[in-house]
């Protein structure tokens, strides 16, 4: 986790790398506990960002889970991915890259010869969404070979002054 103090506001950035699917199933409680612990740490008054590859799939969403989920989306769902946004729920969390209607292009976020599927996220703070004025892949931009760049513009404005990006 990084902590970024600028005046008075805090920005807690989380990056995350969930365990695969088929790693043992005590590997994956402890990751999910260990990032519990980390977020329920951070005041409320503080910014939260999580990004990561969370080795979920999520797609369109369902009532009880439509607070934590814009409705965009690319790919299935798996029960993985529905246990991710029960996180987001607990947490009073918001997907960002679910946010804004987008092409195909600019939503998948792993691709390789066999499959292309978005499981790359950006979380945060549902009291937070007013910031986030966008979030897209920027396809081209490769993180790695089969990892596209996941990007959210932010705009945060601190009392009595300007605006700053």
């Amino acid at each position: 986790m990084i902590k970024l103090v600028i005046g008075r506001l805090t920005l807690n950035i989380i990056s995350a790398y969930a365990p695969q699917v088929d790693l043992d199933t005590e590997v994956k409680k402890d990751f999910w506990e260990d990032l519990d612990e980390v977020v329920s740490c951070i005041l409320q008054i503080e910014k939260i960002f999580i990004d990561g590859d969370f080795n979920r799939h999520i797609r369109a969403t369902f009532s009880r889970l439509g607070d934590v989920h814009g409705g965009y989306s690319f790919g299935d769902r798996n029960r993985g991915g529905a246990s991710l946004l029960d996180f987001a729920k607990a947490f009073e969390l918001v997907r960002a890259n679910s946010c804004f209607p987008k092409m195909e292009n600019h939503l998948v976020t792993f691709h390789s010869t066999v499959a292309k599927t978005q499981i790359y996220y950006l979380f945060l703070r549902k009291g937070d969404r007013g910031l986030c004025n966008d979030c897209k892949v920027i396809p081209g931009e490769n993180l790695t070979t089969q990892y596209n760049l996941l990007v959210m513009d932010l705009e945060i404005k601190r009392e009595g002054e300007q605006d700053c990006v």
